[in-house]
């Protein structure tokens, strides 16, 4: 590797969220000049656009269910100690083969409590590398799942005070402050640096001039990963002859992560007039040209909803004690940005019902919000790559 490097560890377990917005913003890090290696955690994605960064795949870990109620290997065993040594070397292996300026890790010490196995000792590792550490940055998103355990939240504020130089939120307090869901934020005050939202806007589709007129009045409805989408499509699918869009073209995106099952299932049953795919490169596409997208509420679907100004009947996954989705869900439709339907208790009557508000209610319009998180997460990381080179970083731990 040549340049400064950037050593990112990304972690996900259930859809694949996490993991697009981390690989948005490893291109980000290349196209700042930065060489980077990902670090992935979780099952292999085809296709994934690193923008040129090296791929290091860790043993792969999943979450056991939708509740995530524990871990497994790629083969759906249980993690054991002995998984656990296999992945803390390899991970440990990989940091002292790259010798990075930076340690850029997703969403710890704010979660991903279960990995704290292996991202402790990395964090150790990086504080007594000689004779210049790196940097170590958090970067997490806007909405945490709320966590009000004290002891919880002093071990998070502990673990970022000692070991990192950085925590970059990837949002904009103007929508959402990071202490609406971390309410020990005033105790990191002083490392908290807000990026604005990162979205994935270098796809080739998404250049001017080629915007296509795929999707055109179309009811677009996705299930982002996929992983836990199928209720929703299953329900969308009902709802559609209760609508005053019975009549208009549908196209459904399962998402790579639904079974196989599922998705057959889902297209079995699909009438003439409606589509059922897997993945569509172009779906930021899809969204500017749809009538209406009906899809959940992660990070990623609701800021390519935003920036394509699509009307949206918006379905948090609630399930599991999750509550990220909820809260981004409800901040945006205080603003009419969207139309909210609580998971829980979802039927085509209710959908359809939503359906209809979100007509009514006209485009979404982004306005003031910060989207240009990408590119200023590679800007603060390329400095602190610089200073640890340098040399120039503050002692740890900051107490």
């Amino acid at each position: 590797m040549s340049g400064r490097r950037v050593f990112f560890y990304v972690q996900h377990l259930l859809g694949i969220g996490h993991l697009r917005r981390a690989a948005t913003i490893a291109r980000a890090l290349r196209k700042e000049g930065l060489s980077v290696a990902f670090l992935s955690g979780g099952p292999p994605v085809a296709g994934l656009d690193l923008g040129g960064a090296e791929l290091v795949q860790l043993p792969p870990a999943l979450t056991a269910d939708a509740a995530f109620s524990g871990l497994v290997d790629a083969d759906g065993r249980p993690v054991d100690a002995a998984w656990r040594e296999r992945r803390r070397a390899a991970l440990l292996e990989a940091f002292d083969r790259i010798e990075p300026e930076v340690v850029l890790i997703e969403l710890f010490p704010f979660g991903r409590r279960a990995f704290r196995f292996e991202l402790l000792p990395l964090l150790e590792a990086a504080a007594k590398r000689r004779p210049r550490r790196p940097a170590c940055v958090s970067s997490v998103r806007d909405i945490l799942v709320a966590k009000n355990d004290p002891g919880r939240l002093a071990e998070t504020v502990s673990v970022t005070r000692r070991y990192f130089d950085r925590v970059l939120v990837h949002g904009d307090p103007r929508l959402v402050r990071f202490d609406a869901t971390f309410a020990a934020a005033t105790d990191i005050a002083d490392l908290l640096h807000y990026t604005g939202y990162v979205v994935d806007g270098e796809r080739p589709t998404e250049r001017p001039g080629e915007r296509g007129k795929d999707g055109e009045g179309e009811v677009l409805v996705s299930a982002g990963g996929g992983a836990v989408g199928e209720a929703l499509l299953r329900t969308a699918l009902a709802a559609r002859p209760l609508t005053s869009l019975k009549a208009a073209p549908w196209r459904f995106v399962t998402g790579t992560n639904m079974p196989e099952a599922a998705a057959a299932a889902l297209a079995a049953a699909a009438p003439a007039g409606v589509v059922v795919e897997r993945f569509r490169e172009d779906f930021p596409n899809l969204l500017r040209n749809c009538r209406l997208s009906i899809s959940q509420g992660g990070y990623n679907t609701v800021l390519e909803l935003l920036c394509a100004g699509a009307r949206a009947v918006i379905v948090p996954f609630a399930r599991g004690g999750e509550t990220e989705q909820t809260l981004r869900a409800q901040l945006l439709a205080e603003r009419g940005l969207c139309t909210v339907v609580d998971e829980s208790g979802l039927t085509p009557e209710k959908l359809a019902a939503a359906i209809e508000a979100a007509l009514a209610a006209g485009p979404a319009r982004i306005g003031d919000i910060d989207v240009a998180g990408a590119a200023a997460t590679a800007r603060a990381v390329a400095a602190l790559a610089t200073a640890a080179a340098d040399g120039t970083l503050p002692p740890l731990p900051r107490r």
